[in-house]
């Protein structure tokens, strides 16, 4: 039973990602962490955002935009193993405060006018992507820096959700390879790799119908709630 809720949380998590561009790690970490465990399910998390990405590249290969997703694919990379090194050196309370602290400011520096000109251009995706791929080293969460970019640069929105799976992909490896594979038995991992991929080629067919406006709306408000929900994960682990 828990397997096949964890799974369904998997479908779900992957038709939203490959609509809105985003979410796949947010909306699968709880249940999935409940499942296994906190470092295990994030681990498993992190793997599956892999499978997510290698089905969603080939139907969204021709609405990459490469000049913004090298760049955003370049830092974050660099940025990813000192994302991992802080999961080692920090207890989890400060951890925690440190990545939603970071996702609060990348959602809200482009509505400043101060620094809404740091997120466009390529000082903008070096920025973002160091510290999206930074963020998905240390939890899976890099939405909220990446939903960041996409607004202050005004990105379209159906380029941005493609460019946005080769993104995942590349720091979807790294991290793999910073943080391990999961150990879990063999069966879930199959069971929920299926699943994720199920999600999204349904979401390739999905993209095409629902309006860019919804998804970008859908893709800001995953994004905050990804942001929140690390807050409050912190505020428990410290006070709890």
């Amino acid at each position: 039973m828990t397997l096949a809720l964890v799974g369904v949380a998997a479908l779900i998590a992957a038709l939203i990602q490959r609509i809105t561009g985003l979410a796949f790690v947010l909306v699968l970490i709880g249940p999935i962490v409940l499942a296994y465990g906190p470092i295990e399910g994030v681990t498993l998390a992190v793997f599956l955002a892999v499978i997510a990405s290698i089905i969603a590249v080939p139907s969204a290969w021709r609405d990459v935009d490469w000049r913004r997703t090298l760049w955003l694919l370049g830092a974050g990379v660099l940025a990813a193993p000192f994302g991992a090194l802080v999961t080692r050196l920090l207890p989890e309370p400060a951890l925690l405060f440190l990545i939603g602290a970071m996702a609060v400011l990348a959602l809200t520096a482009s509505r400043l006018s101060s620094v809404s000109q740091v997120l466009r251009g390529r000082n903008g995706a070096a920025v973002s992507g160091a510290v999206a791929g930074f963020m998905h080293a240390a939890s899976g969460l890099s939405g909220p820096a990446l939903a960041a970019f996409a607004i202050g640069d005004r990105w379209d929105q159906r380029r941005f959700a493609a460019s946005a799976q080769v993104i995942f992909l590349g720091f979807g490896i790294a991290s793999v390879l910073l943080r391990g594979m999961p150990v879990s038995p063999p069966l879930d991992v199959a069971v929920l790799a299926a699943a994720t991929a199920l999600g999204i080629i349904g979401g390739a067919f999905l993209v095409r119908v629902v309006p860019p406006h919804i998804a970008r709306h859908a893709m800001l408000f995953f994004a905050w709630a990804g942001a929140i929900v690390v807050l409050v994960r912190a505020s428990i682990a410290l006070f709890g």
